[in-house]
């Protein structure tokens, strides 16, 4: 859960809210964000659009004149997460320390008007695409409405603005959501339920938002979507990650760009080349992968097969120079034999993936996967999941020792205590991977510095500052 207190930066022409609201403002309000950076996004174009309409952003619910809370419903964890917060804000309702509890986002696009049968002190509840409409809703709210609590929208049919957004991340790091929704039909997955059809962002709206971020101090730009590879192809009839790729290259002030969510089909000769000669773009890719047995990918409706996968990994490690690879596993998916989770096992052993999560099989109402026979019990998942990370932990290990002895730039996100600050290098994205502690007298948060790696700490690093390099 992450209640935004601090190193909030709206770029645009949005005016600054106050963190503690003013005698001008419409009203105050705390807002909590939950899910992954798409949702995150979303929350930074909803506290935007508050601004920008007079609402005061403060830093603590408690007293605030409402609550937001941006919900994640991904699977059965994440839902429970969601409620548990909203419970949480809903006790302060019923304490009096707060007027209103607006909810937002997935949760209520995936259950719908059956979240207020549920918990029925929440005031309003709006969906994943009625999020440029918060301000409306918060006027409803402000204004004592009890009628219309839902509000809807349908997917939309061109791919929403994400200018002018409060930024809840540091200011040197950013998400840029290059589209909309998922045309995959993944059989365990109900994101095409919440999110919609895919709707590609145009390039030149893609780069107009990647202008703003480099003018507002982004140095790391966090490309996300659904489906990132699979970029363009609804609105220009062919995939066009490597276009839009060569367009952010150009954008001043960005030294890092990042690649996430790369579904394996669609990894053209071009697109591979273009990130192996980028000076721009890391060679870190995140490429979820979910299984390698070729009747498990077909179960899963993935569309690839085994040989498929091992030539793209292969590929891809041949042509891109210091590749760190990052991928997801479902362990437990109905109908894994024992046979099959070895295979699997084997596969983790002998790819060597830098970077890896695993997540026990979850079972969807409303997926084609909860259909499907031969579901495993809940111990077994989590025993699968369990070894999984257990092979995975000495290869990330191994990985964190080999880099012991060399130089790798890092950018710092913050300052952990005098003279230790707190980095990554290009094989670790925020909030999923590892850090750097860096040793220096003074370096500038958000600045690119050479770190010489002295030590491997399980996953993170830790290193100092390259002679010649600290602020004088």
């Amino acid at each position: 859960m992450a209640i935004f207190q601090q190193d909030i930066n709206l770029i645009s022409h949005a005016p600054k809210p106050s963190l503690e609201g003013d005698r001008f403002s419409k009203g105050t309000y705390a807002f909590v964000s939950l899910g992954c950076p798409k949702n995150l996004v979303d929350s930074e174009k909803m506290l935007g659009t508050l601004a920008i309409d007079g609402y005061s952003l403060v830093s603590d619910p408690d007293g605030a004149d409402f609550v937001i809370v941006n919900t994640c419903g991904f699977i059965e964890s994440s839902r429970q997460e969601s409620k548990s917060v909203i419970d949480e804000m809903l006790e302060l309702k019923r304490a009096g320390r707060t007027k209103g509890v607006i909810v937002a986002g997935c949760l209520p696009e995936r259950v719908g008007g059956s979240l207020l049968e549920e918990m029925p002190d929440i005031d309003h509840i709006v969906g994943v695409f009625g999020r440029d409409e918060i301000a409306r809703v918060a006027d409803r709210l402000v204004g004592g409405a009890r009628e219309q609590r839902e509000l809807f929208r349908p997917a939309p049919i061109r791919a929403m603005d994400d200018t002018a957004r409060l930024r809840i991340t540091p200011q040197h790091f950013a998400y840029l959501k290059i589209s909309e929704g998922c045309d995959r039909t993944c059989t365990f997955c109900a994101i095409p339920k919440m999110r919609g059809k895919h709707i590609t962002k145009p390039i030149e709206m893609v780069v107009r938002e990647a202008q703003e971020l480099a003018a507002d101090g982004v140095k790391e730009l966090i490309i996300v979507a659904q489906d990132t590879t699979y970029y363009g192809l609804d609105l220009y009839g062919e995939t066009r990650l490597t276009q839009l790729l060569r367009e952010l290259e150009k954008v001043d002030g960005l030294d890092w760009i990042r690649l996430m969510y790369l579904y394996p089909i669609f990894f053209h000769d071009e697109l591979i080349d273009t990130i192996a000669a980028s000076e721009k773009i890391l060679p870190y890719l995140d490429m979820p992968l979910q299984h390698i047995n070729s009747a498990m990918l077909k179960r899963m409706q993935r569309r690839v097969n085994r040989d498929q996968t091992v030539e793209l990994v292969n590929k891809l490690r041949e042509r891109i120079p210091n590749l760190v690879l990052r991928t997801t596993f479902i362990a437990g998916f109905p109908g894994e034999t024992d046979e099959q989770f070895e295979e699997l096992k084997d596969f983790v052993r002998a790819t060597e993936f830098q970077r890896m999560g695993v997540f026990p099989y979850s079972l969807e109402p409303g997926t084609p996967a909860e259909m499907l026979g031969d579901h495993i019990p809940d111990d077994v998942k989590q025993a699968r999941c369990d070894e999984l990370m257990e092979l995975q932990q000495d290869i990330a290990f191994r990985f964190g020792e080999s880099l012991v002895g060399y130089e790798l730039d890092a950018i710092v996100d913050e300052k952990i205590e005098e003279g230790v600050y707190l980095g990554r290098t290009y094989a670790d994205a925020p909030e999923i991977d590892g850090n750097i502690y860096i040793t220096a007298e003074e370096v500038e948060i958000g600045s690119m510095v050479p770190v010489e790696i002295l030590e491997s700490r399980d996953y993170d690093l830790v290193g100092t500052l390259s002679d010649g390099d600290e602020d004088e």
